[in-house]
């Protein structure tokens, strides 16, 4: 019940911009930045600079075309080029706030724009590069700039306290700002790549149960073609043929019933070792589950008790792997044994897996379930063959949540998984849908 870490595979493509994304937001911007100036050029009458913020607007609108044409969309950015093109909008728009007031005029907190962008997109090197670059503009605009564009005959002035206000303000909500947008981008993209890792476990194990299923299948319809391959061959055999086709005719029987015996082998793994059963008893689903286990050191218990009738359980490969997974995780870190304990009332049923390991550790208790976990004593969560990052057990808890099962996890002279399903939700048979996974990282609790 191994997972594969994918993190290596995927997690430097999820970074990458798309330079279309890039494009697009910068013509925005500038249809936004020609806007603002002709409109205080001509409907407000102020004495703006028109060339020279033209002259700016232009060059960006420049830039684009080229990027536009000699790159295609779909062109995803390595990090130097996406840092690049970042920095040259905060400093374009800088240029043009030094010749519109600098961090006198309102509109200089758009320069958090390119710093948000670097924040989801960058990783912390170049995110730190454009954060110390619009901090630096920043700081020489409220120094720097020429005059902010107002009534004719008129200067605005304002005080120095209240541009050192600005300033602070600027600098706060910068590292706010990114640091926020960092951290939220951060739990998407590990979120991202767990639920890929899900899908592909759950394809895994669907792939694994229709093999089954093929191999009896194909023993069955291959078993009437070799009977008549025999049937003909012993014929040809007791026929007056010459003597130089009789050692082919034995060879050909021989193989046949090969054939037939391997044919059969198949068909009795797929039936014995792997039960194809819609529907079985809880007691048999268990140990169905626990039987690729029991070759460990570790000895597993099952303890079964419960109200009435025993649950019959609806099998499918969600299930199996999710319990399987704690089981192998529990094995793992058991001293002497680990105890699998079934219970049920008419209405709830309850798998407890319990261990007589260390348990859980405390300082990352009550984070358990998240794909991408951070401690120091985390190596209890293991993820195929990473330990300490927790995505085996995520993917196990979702799995196991989306058949409409409830997970708590405890430390009681060991660790403790308890899962809990409604009964008859159980018993008809839990749904599960890769698309109902949650897309954000808010959707896994």
């Amino acid at each position: 019940m191994e997972t594969r870490p994918i993190a290596p595979m995927f997690g430097r493509e999820g970074r990458n911009l798309r330079i279309e994304t890039l494009t697009q937001l910068r013509w925005l911007a500038l249809f936004g930045q020609l806007f603002t100036v002709l409109a205080v050029a001509f409907g407000f009458k102020f004495d703006v600079p028109l060339r020279w913020c033209l002259a700016v607007i232009g060059a960006s609108a420049v830039l684009n075309v080229f990027v536009e044409v000699y790159y295609p969309k779909s062109l995803r950015l390595e990090e130097r080029p996406a840092m690049a093109l970042l920095a040259y909008d905060v400093l374009q728009l800088s240029t043009l706030l030094f010749l519109v007031g600098g961090l006198d005029n309102p509109f200089f907190i758009l320069l958090l724009a390119p710093v948000t962008i670097a924040a989801v997109s960058l990783r912390p090197r170049q995110i730190v590069a454009i954060v110390l670059l619009a901090l630096a503009s920043a700081g020489f605009l409220s120094i720097y700039h020429w005059p902010l564009p107002w009534f004719p005959g008129a200067a605005l002035e304002l005080p120095l306290l209240y541009r050192f206000g600005v300033s602070i303000a600027f600098l706060v909500a910068t590292a706010f700002i990114c640091t926020y947008a960092a951290q939220v981008a951060h739990e998407a993209r590990n979120l991202s790549l767990a639920l890929t890792a899900t899908e592909l476990v759950l394809e895994r194990e669907n792939h694994l149960s229709r093999l089954d299923g093929l191999a009896a299948a194909a023993a069955h319809e291959l078993g009437t073609p070799l009977a008549t391959i025999a049937v003909v061959s012993k014929e040809l055999r007791r026929a007056k043929l010459p003597e130089e086709f009789a050692e082919d005719i034995d060879l050909l029987n021989e193989q046949a019933h090969r054939c037939r015996d391997i044919l059969g082998r198949i068909a009795s793994l797929a039936s014995e070792e792997h039960p194809q059963l819609d529907h079985i008893k809880l007691r048999h689903w268990i140990e169905h589950v626990v039987a690729p286990f029991r070759r460990r050191l570790v000895d597993i218990e099952i303890d079964m008790a419960g109200e009435g009738d025993e649950p019959i359980v609806a099998n499918n490969p969600a299930l199996a792997y999710g319990i399987g997974n704690f089981v192998d995780n529990a094995l793992d870190f058991a001293l002497t044994r680990v105890v699998v304990r079934a219970s049920w009332t008419k209405e709830k049923i309850n798998i407890r897996i319990v261990d007589d390991g260390p348990g859980f550790p405390n300082e990352i208790l009550p984070q358990i379930g998240e794909p991408y976990l951070k401690g120091k004593s985390n190596r209890r969560l293991k993820a195929g063959n990473v330990a300490g990052m927790g995505l085996g057990i995520f993917i196990s808890k979702t799995l196991l949540e989306r058949t409409g099962a409830k997970l708590l996890f405890s430390n009681r002279n060991g660790a403790v998984v308890e899962v809990v399903w409604n009964r008859h939700q159980f018993e008809t048979g839990p749904k599960f849908s890769l698309s109902h996974l949650p897309t954000g990282p808010e959707g896994i609790s």
